[in-house]
């Protein structure tokens, strides 16, 4: 056997691999005269069928199989040792000429390979790192929402002002039959508002929906209706109401604080407003992650220039998964995907010049700490040690659960290193003001 490579260009390649019948002819003879043992072929004792009947019958299936095992297991090897960095897979190549009669075989096979680059991490822009503070606006909102929740709830004859009401919303050709509390500051214009206002238990409201609620997303909590449809949806729909209350808001006092963070845990308004300005900031971190992963993922792709084999990646789109595409649809899927692949090699030689790699016992204590907030959640605030061990290994030996928490880990290491290597510019801003910039 005979193996070359043929550079074609920087980023493509052919392997050449020459299979003579000293290659394979063992190990096919071996196969047949293990048929001819077994072989229960009409009249002949088995074991004692010719070989010439044997050939006749399986010799070239055998070849076939042999050769294509052999083929494969040679260019395995072969890329392995040349330390050949390959996208894709090798695409065989095919000759009008081929032919399985022949005592000696040549195969080629087109290599994508990967290409060299240098990561530039140091972008002349600077790329913002989002810190979201809660403002005073949050936090008030925050208190009087916790106030509403632990208040105490007062029936009412009729709808008053400030009111909570419980009702239906019925609609017959939207098919909209949907049971629903809210108060009654949701509901947008005077207008709209009067309609409820001195409406006693049992009463129908018809109202239209455009323009119904402050915000046309709730119609989805509301109404049960899509998020698609709550857009600019402009129905009539009667709503029947059933109950109406009022809700005296909760005082600011040691048995709130006791109730929200344990007993003593808080003990004045001042401590009150700032756990609560930290664990709303602590939940924000996430997102502000992960804009960050998103802009910097954006910024290497941006900054890192280098070129793709992108007929061979075409190509081997069209024919390498499990339904064959067409050239038109092979090159309109790798242009859905160029930038992925730019980020994956991008990721991969970050990963392996700053040895960020994700070890098991890494692995492990990651999945604990997520097994632990998940229990703290529940009440179980300290878990012993042997619990964790025994969920986490449980989890682990799930291979979905390993690859989805190895992911997680990844993208955590990586973003660590983004914060201490990339180019950064802390921006202060509310949560609204980084919604209006980041989503607008």
């Amino acid at each position: 056997m005979n193996i070359t490579k043929e550079n074609i260009d920087a980023l493509n390649a052919v392997v050449k691999i020459d299979i003579t019948q000293d290659d394979y002819q063992g190990k096919v003879t071996e196969i047949l005269q293990d048929y001819r043992k077994k072989a229960n072929i009409p009249g002949f004792r088995k074991g004692h069928v010719p070989m010439s009947l044997v050939k006749k019958q399986y010799e070239k299936p055998v070849l076939i199989d042999e050769v294509n095992k052999l083929l494969q297991d040679s260019l395995s090897k072969f890329l392995v040792e040349e330390k050949l960095d390959i996208l894709g897979n090798p695409l065989p190549k095919m000759k009008e000429d081929f032919s399985w009669d022949a005592d000696q075989f040549t195969f080629e096979f087109e290599l994508g390979l990967s290409p060299e680059f240098e990561v530039n991490l140091k972008p002349k822009k600077a790329i913002i790192q989002y810190k979201i503070v809660a403002d005073k606006k949050m936090l008030d909102e925050q208190v009087a929402n916790i106030q509403e929740r632990y208040g105490k709830m007062t029936s009412q004859k009729e709808v008053i002002e400030n009111a909570n009401v419980t009702g239906t919303f019925l609609n017959e050709e939207k098919e909209i039959e949907k049971k629903s509390t809210f108060k009654l500051d949701v509901i947008k214009g005077k207008s709209n508002q009067k309609k409820f206002l001195g409406a006693k238990s049992g009463e129908v409201i018809a109202l239209k929906t455009k323009g119904l609620f402050n915000d046309d997303h709730l119609l989805e909590t509301h109404l049960g209706v899509s998020h698609e449809d709550a857009h600019g949806l402009n129905i009539e729909v009667q709503f029947t109401l059933e109950e109406t209350s009022t809700t005296e808001p909760a005082k600011l006092d040691q048995e709130l604080y006791d109730k929200l963070f344990g007993k003593d845990t808080v003990k004045t308004k001042k401590d009150f407003l700032a756990r609560l300005k930290e664990d709303a900031e602590k939940q924000f971190e996430q997102q502000a992650d992960q804009q960050l992963l998103n802009s910097v993922t954006e910024s290497l792709i941006e900054n890192t220039k280098f070129d793709l084999p992108a007929e061979f990646l075409q190509k081997w789109l069209a024919v390498g998964g499990e339904k064959q595409m067409t050239d038109e649809e092979a090159a309109q899927e790798y242009n859905r995907s160029e930038k992925g692949l730019r980020y994956q090699l991008i990721e991969g030689k970050i990963s392996k010049e700053n040895n960020l790699q994700v070890t098991f016992e890494e692995l492990k204590e990651f999945a604990k700490g997520f097994i632990k907030s998940q229990m703290a959640q529940f009440g179980n605030a300290n878990p012993e040690e042997k619990e964790l061990d025994e969920i986490a290994d449980r989890i682990l030996g799930n291979q979905d659960e390993v690859k989805r928490l190895s992911e997680q880990l990844m993208s955590q290491k990586l973003l660590n290193f983004y914060k201490e290597n990339v180019k950064l510019k802390v921006k202060e801003v509310s949560y609204d003001d980084f919604v209006k910039e980041v989503y607008k």
